[in-house]
């Protein structure tokens, strides 16, 4: 889908998921399915078609992000300097003329997502993102009682604004090249997660808080390329909804009770020891004139080895 921009808001797309082994897996977006089969949802469904992540040796490979919507298929630029708490970057650029692309990926033993956003360039926006996960074995079955049923996951969360960002990955342009007919690079949306699997009722909820977008400033909302006080924007809730057999949920993201987007994932593991999601948002942040976001999470269980800080609570 190619979207247009208002102002200096542009737009974005995604989609989800597919199956995979935990290593160099290509996750099918576009007709495809998550582990056990699910169809991926529609509504987080736009330009990708597929994703080929290998977190040993750092490569990423995407198809389908490009301006006719076919199959094409680049291999990104790692990017460190990019990474955003835990979440690998990658980028592409072919020329100085042509559109700039980020991803951002991250992988917890073989439980992923990955979004995949270009800058803005002619008005137009290409976008997607992806979950799966290798394996998947929820901890209870539906409808057990006792310990064990309810699950707590937290972790970062990183996302992608309709915005420009501060532009260091763009590649140079002659001095007195008109700005217009440049692309910019995608502004980055950073926070924290925090998500309740109930696997004896089979559902789940959950919150993305402490939301800061880094390129802009606190005090007016102002173009302020890595700022050093962040414009803060307000949390998204993900409303309650059904987990199915496979592990996979979709739901609705809200503020104030009311609809914004809508989010799904997966979860992975034995166990549902780690969880994978992505996001879509728009109309959700009051200073920004046409605000879209598209994100991703990728989060471990409370009482894994690589649990969050703040699962350390005095009553788990």
């Amino acid at each position: 889908m190619k979207t247009g921009v208002s102002g200096f808001a542009l737009c974005l797309g995604l989609a989800a998921c597919g199956g995979g082994t935990p290593f160099n897996s290509v996750t099918v977006v576009d007709g495809g399915t998550g582990t056990g089969g699910t169809a991926i949802p529609e509504a987080l469904a736009n330009n990708l078609k597929s994703f080929a992540y290998n977190p040993t040796a750092q490569t990423l490979t995407v198809t389908g992000i490009n301006a006719d919507d076919s199959q094409f298929t680049a291999a990104y630029r790692r990017r460190p300097g990019l990474d955003r708490a835990g979440y690998e970057a990658y980028t592409a650029q072919d020329g100085s003329l042509d559109r700039h692309v980020t991803a951002y990926v991250k992988d917890i033993n073989g439980t992923r997502a990955a979004v995949v956003v270009t800058g803005g360039q002619f008005e137009e926006f290409f976008s997607g993102a992806a979950y799966s996960s290798a394996s998947y074995v929820a901890p209870v079955q539906p409808g057990t009682q006792g310990e064990g049923g309810s699950v707590t996951y937290a972790g970062n969360y990183v996302g992608l604004l309709n915005t420009a960002g501060s532009g260091e990955d763009l590649l140079a342009v002659t001095n007195g090249t008109p700005q217009d007919p440049l692309s910019v690079q995608a502004a980055e949306v950073t926070g924290k997660v925090v998500i309740t699997g109930d696997f004896t009722d089979a559902s789940v909820d959950g919150i993305i808080y402490d939301r800061k977008v880094p390129d802009y400033n606190n005090a007016d909302a102002s173009y302020d390329p890595n700022s050093a006080d962040p414009l803060q924007v307000t949390n998204l809730a993900m409303d309650s909804t059904a987990i199915a057999t496979n592990g996979t949920f979709l739901g609705n993201l809200s503020q104030k009770n009311g609809t914004v987007g809508e989010y799904g994932g997966i979860f992975g593991g034995t166990g549902a020891t780690e969880v994978a999601g992505v996001i879509h948002a728009e109309t959700h942040i009051s200073q920004f004139e046409t605000p879209i976001e598209y994100g991703a999470f990728v989060l471990a269980q409370c009482g894994q080895p690589n649990e969050d800080p703040i699962c350390n609570q005095p009553v788990r």
